[in-house]
């Protein structure tokens, strides 16, 4: 199974925080399963580091994402079709990033890993 995994799901993770729901943790440790972390994860989190308002183990977020390649996930690119397909959905989310989160995973056709019950609203599988 494709899993498309969102910001907080992977920090949660990486973090080993006890916050990450067991169904999440179970399908990111599945060894079938293939998951991605959207490059609009890695944006947010820029941004919030930049801020001061997010600090993942000490890690600067180049090393934050090498490390999460190193631990067999992938980096999900933005495409246009996630851009176009970000453009047409119902605003029932308004948070741009978790938005463009669900726009790939809806474009994709893959699940997604979140504790955000907002995502519900939308077309997608949600695992938590």
């Amino acid at each position: 199974m494709n899993i498309l995994v969102d910001t907080q799901a992977i920090i949660w993770y990486a973090e080993n925080n006890p916050a990450l729901g067991k169904n999440a943790r179970q399908a990111m440790d599945d060894a079938t399963n293939a998951c991605y972390i959207s490059m609009a994860s890695f944006w947010e989190m820029s941004i919030k580091i930049n801020l001061g308002k997010l600090n993942v183990k000490g890690l600067s977020l180049e090393e934050f994402i090498l490390e999460v390649e190193e631990n067999g996930f992938s980096v999900l690119e933005i495409s246009k079709a996630h851009v176009l397909q970000n453009g047409l959905l119902p605003l029932h989310h308004r948070d741009p990033f978790d938005r463009l989160i669900i726009a790939q995973a809806s474009i994709e056709d893959w699940y997604i890993i979140t504790s955000d019950d907002a995502f519900d609203a939308y077309e997608v599988q949600r695992i938590w």
